[in-house]
């Protein structure tokens, strides 16, 4: 199962789901709700943190919390 850390800069998924049951309703707080597409925006210099754009702002996340993100191409 791919997630967010596979994204290529730029590129689209649509969120599938979580694998992180406390962070994801963190994470639904701010946007990333099952079914809402995204995209990588941002990979900062020594590749983390990250930020993915997501219901119309950037959100900024570490790669271990983005990683938990489970997408669909």
């Amino acid at each position: 199962m791919k997630n967010v850390t596979h994204l290529k800069l730029h590129e689209k998924a649509v969120i599938k789901g979580f694998t992180d049951e406390v962070l994801s309703v963190k994470l639904m707080e701010m946007g990333c709700l099952p079914g809402t597409e995204i995209s990588l925006e941002l990979i900062a210099p020594w590749g983390d943190p990250i930020a993915i754009e997501v219901a119309g702002y950037q959100l900024s996340l570490r790669k271990s919390e983005a990683s938990s993100i489970l997408i669909e191409d």
